[in-house]
């Protein structure tokens, strides 16, 4: 298969979500899939079968990495944990939106000090707003969400594709970060706040997470290929 001309600005935008408890899979997963993904998302899963080293694993590489560890607690323990996300490499750390504009402060600072300490560019910290698997959140919730995310000094968010213009409308400066990309008429599984790349993208999305649409394939290169393609048009 010949390597897809997949522009740079368009491989930035898309997170490859590394949902697998093998690292020796989430390696090769990475490796295969790298010309249509630049950035590659450590999840919970990951993260506590390999440990932090799959940051500097996934960062050697060539990927930007979001943590995706949906940090809430008290703002002490949020700040410090994510002082050391910061410091390992990650460019993207995600906080529950709901754990309060103190704690998300907390995380903010925290993570920024840790990337300063160890002389790395400065990250971005992001809060999730609702989480694709809740279809039935009310759009109060969205608004709170998202101005806590603002006054707790975040960069962006994570919202689902239907969210995105209610976030932009109320804080445009926001990256919007949306999880549960796939394509048209594949199966939603838990995550029922979805959407397709295109709508995505239409909708103002700047970060897209993809993740068992290509993870879960027979033919992974082949599924990312097929996904990105109606993305190069034009």
């Amino acid at each position: 298969m010949s390597t897809p001309a997949v522009p740079e600005p368009l491989r930035q935008q898309l997170a490859l979500a590394l949902d697998v408890d093998d690292d020796v899979v989430a390696l090769r997963l990475a490796r295969e899939l790298q010309p249509w993904f630049g950035v590659a998302k450590v999840g919970l899963e990951l993260y506590s079968a390999f440990g932090p080293d799959i940051v500097g694993a996934l960062s050697d590489m060539g990927y930007l990495v979001f943590a995706d560890l949906k940090f809430h607690d008290i703002p002490t323990t949020v700040g410090r944990a994510a002082r050391v996300v910061g410091s390992l490499g990650a460019r993207y750390l995600n906080f529950h939106a709901q754990g309060g504009v103190p704690m998300l402060q907390a995380g903010v600072e925290g993570f920024l000090a840790g990337a300063e300490s160890a002389g790395l560019p400065e990250p971005v910290p992001l809060a999730v707003t609702i989480l694709t698997s809740e279809p039935d959140a009310s759009p109060e919730v969205l608004t709170a969400r998202v101005q806590a995310a603002v006054t707790g000094g975040c960069a962006g968010v994570v919202c689902g594709t239907g969210d995105v213009a209610t976030v932009k409308a109320q804080a445009p400066d926001l990256l919007a970060v949306v999880p549960g990309i796939r394509p048209p008429g594949a199966e939603t599984h838990d995550q029922a706040r979805s959407g397709t790349p295109e709508e995505a993208l239409a909708a103002g999305a700047d970060l897209l997470v993809i993740g068992r649409a290509v993870t879960q394939s027979d033919q992974p290169a082949a599924a990312a290929a097929a996904l990105v393609e109606p993305l190069l048009v034009g």
